[in-house]
């Protein structure tokens, strides 16, 4: 693991020295839009950096948006956070991460901006496909290994957005009112585990304000916990365009301002930060901590020269290469979520189906090339119509109709500078059009009904509707495909419904439908993985990282707190986020926090919960019952006794991934520090306290439990 060792400090120390006021101010804000300034004479060199968490961006121009090469930057396109966290499989995050670290510095980069840590308070967040989880352990787990894989590569991974960067509108401006136990116990956890068990070197401050300070000028967030708490010694980076004021950002822990405008000699922290040292608004010694900062991951990363002016060996990585799109296919395969199997409709028999009809835009539409700072140059990436086509091979006729109309996304060079303003979606309605592709759809569906042979429908969202800049306006299905999934069913009951999306969506139709495949936006193989699912070859895995709610208005968020708004947010749900509040509540929900069905099934017995030293130990068998190999979550949930406080009935404390046989039986063991187990941010005394004991509760879900057990 990458780490900042003292020789890095002395190193860094020693170059401070030596560096002018200028030299010091060009290394502290942007030279180019993902690049920092150098100082040659010197030996050091720029700080490059570029997006994101899903592949590394394709190259610009240094001062513009516009793309600077045509093939030499494809990159592997690597599943998005809900896929990755959908796997609940911290050694997929770390493969993902190598892939990462290894395309990132293959590029020549120095820091790669991910991993998205965010959790997801509402299912209208544009960004939620890039975020994990609404649950702080998954997503910890998730990150630390994620991190822990980028950083094998000489590169720095940048958890963000510190902090709670939870909705698009209005990003820039918005303040959110967050009491300290939802900040500590759910917004905070993901970034605390990044910095203390993984090392990130790198943290980005959000564009929002939390309790009326922005986060780029939060001396409580950039200081207190992430310099003194935690003991963070990388650097900090803001969003781009996320610093407002000079002295403001100079005075607190943000060590480089990085923005979307070529004025760079204008930034904050370039001329206006000289004359605010000239007329002693500012210390020097706030420009020299950032700076040094900014060396000791540079020297970490093995950028800087030895005393004798010769450069140490640093890794060179790769890129665009056949392994990582493996990887991408690993991580994809379990990341599908069977959300519903009636009547064991799946997987479909290959060898029995002679044809095939496949209903639905999204069947013919890739994702790669837009969401935002996201958006990546793929090497490429199969679409489920190709997927399933190439799977099942000549000896089957797979019939293609649209049934709606949604344009193929193809995301504007422009788009990063507008990002800054609120966006909407546009509405392409056509009633004509629209009724025709509905009518052809049905009537299709209707002929291979009749004739016994298997339908899918693949819709979902697309970067339209998930995209930075820009939230949802409600839960529904765009393109009308609510009214054609219930037209589709009226013919064709037995219809396999799938989708492609990065958030929840309302199902009003789910009671009639007997199967429902889920897949996120899940990289160059995503496609293979679902259409695998389909006719399994691969036994579905995936389990939700989040709560889908029956509609908008049983979110808490929404019928609690306030989202979306202009100006200001109420996180009024406090820690009832997600399943937290649906459990407590007893709120039904559509699909429940770590849902996913097995082509086989598995059975718990012997659960034995102890206290060993400062860990609480959490043990159960597990038995693969069916008559395939496959793999199930075991997840174990906390509800806190004595604490005298209000607390949710379930928290998610541990979990762990298993591969069984046929037949076979393992037990599971998984260890959580008591610290972690136990604890709980107290209202009454505003810190950190230990309830005494727990009811332990462990199973497939958060509402499928197998087994109970007293810790006291």
């Amino acid at each position: 693991m990458t780490v900042i060792t003292e020789a890095n400090t002395a190193k860094a120390r020693a170059l401070l020295a030596e560096l002018t006021l200028d030299e010091k101010i060009g290394m502290i804000h942007a030279a180019g839009l993902f690049r920092t300034e150098g100082v040659p004479r010197l030996g050091i060199p720029p700080f490059r950096m570029d997006d994101g968490p899903m592949g590394v961006r394709a190259e610009l121009h240094n001062d513009s948006w516009v793309p600077l090469y045509n093939t030499r930057d494809y990159v592997t396109y690597l599943p998005s956070g809900s896929a990755l966290a959908s796997t609940w499989n911290p050694d997929l995050a770390y493969a993902t991460g190598v892939a990462l670290g290894e395309e990132t510095r293959g590029r020549g980069k120095d820091v790669i901006l991910g991993p998205s840590i965010n959790i997801k308070r509402s299912p209208l967040c544009g960004r939620n496909f890039e975020y994990m989880s609404e649950d702080p352990v998954l997503t910890a787990e998730q990150a630390v290994r994620y991190v822990e894989g980028v950083q094998e590569s000489d590169v720095a991974a940048c958890a963000k957005h510190f902090a709670a960067n939870s909705q698009e509108t209005d990003r820039l401006y918005v303040d959110e009112a967050i009491s300290n136990r939802a900040l500590r116990e759910l917004y905070l956890p993901a970034f605390e585990a990044a910095v203390k068990r993984a090392g990130v070197l790198s943290v980005m401050g959000a564009y929002n304000l939390v309790n009326g300070v922005r986060c780029c000028e939060n001396g409580w967030l950039l200081d207190d916990v992430l310099r003194d708490e935690w003991d963070f010694d990388g650097f900090t980076v803001s969003d781009w365009s996320g610093v407002k004021r000079t002295k403001e950002s100079a005075e607190v822990g943000l060590d480089v301002e990085m923005s979307v405008t070529p004025d760079f000699d204008d930034y904050y922290f370039a001329n206006p930060l000289k004359e605010a040292v000239a007329r002693g608004e500012v210390s020097e010694q706030d420009v020299d901590r950032k700076v040094f900062h900014v060396l000791c991951v540079m020297d970490a990363l093995h950028m800087l020269p030895d005393g004798d002016g010769t450069r140490p060996v640093r890794k060179a990585g790769r890129y665009a290469t056949l392994d990582y799109l493996q990887t991408a296919l690993d991580v994809a395969r379990e990341s599908v979520v069977l959300l519903k199997n009636d009547d064991g409709l799946l997987p479909l028999d290959a060898d029995r189906v002679t044809r095939l009809l496949v209903i639905g835009a999204n069947a013919d539409r890739v994702h790669s090339n837009g969401g935002g700072s996201a958006e990546i140059k793929a090497l490429y990436e199969k679409s489920p119509l190709l997927a399933l086509c190439s799977q099942l091979g000549g000896n089957v006729k797979v019939e293609y109709v649209p049934g709606y109309h949604a344009e193929q996304v193809v995301q504007d060079a422009s788009w990063q500078e507008g990002s800054l303003e609120n966006s909407a979606g546009s509405d392409d309605a056509d009633e004509a059009r629209d009724c025709t592709l509905r009518e052809e759809a049905v009537a299709r569906a209707r002929a291979y009904s009749e004739a016994g042979d298997p339908i899918v429908f693949v819709g979902g969202l697309d970067h339209e509707h998930d995209l930075e800049g820009r939230d949802r306006t409600d839960m529904t299905l765009p393109y009308g495909q609510d009214a054609l999934i219930e037209a589709l069913l009226d013919v064709a009951p037995n219809m396999i419904v799938t989708f492609v999306a990065g958030s929840p969506v309302e199902m009003p139709w789910a009671d009639r439908a007997k199967a429902i495949v889920w897949s996120w936006y899940s990289g160059s193989e995503g496609a293979t993985a679902l259409a695998e699912v389909l006719i399994g070859a691969v036994n579905p895995s995936g389990h939700l990282p989040e709560t889908f709610p029956m509609t908008l208005d049983d979110c808490p968020a929404h019928s609690i707190g306030t989202f979306g708004h202009e100006g200001h947010v109420e996180y009024t749900e406090d820690i009832y986020v997600g399943y937290r509040y649906y459990e407590t509540k007893d709120v039904p929900v559509r699909f429940c926090f770590g849902h996913g069905l097995s082509y086989t099934t598995f059975e718990y017995a012997d659960l034995d919960v102890r206290r060993v030293d400062d860990t609480v130990r959490v043990a159960c068998t597990v038995t693969n019952t069916g008559s395939r190999e496959g793999k199930t979550v075991v997840q174990a949930y906390f509800g806190l006794e004595g604490t005298g406080e209000d607390r949710p009935v379930k928290e998610l404390k541990g979990f762990a991934k298993v591969d069984l046989v046929p037949g076979e039986s393992r037990q599971v063991i998984i260890d959580i520090p008591e610290a972690k187990a136990l604890g709980y941010w107290s209202v009454g005394a505003d810190k950190w306290a230990t309830a005494w004991g727990a009811a332990v509760y462990v199973g497939e879900s958060v509402r499928d439990i197998r087994l109970t057990a007293d810790l006291d």
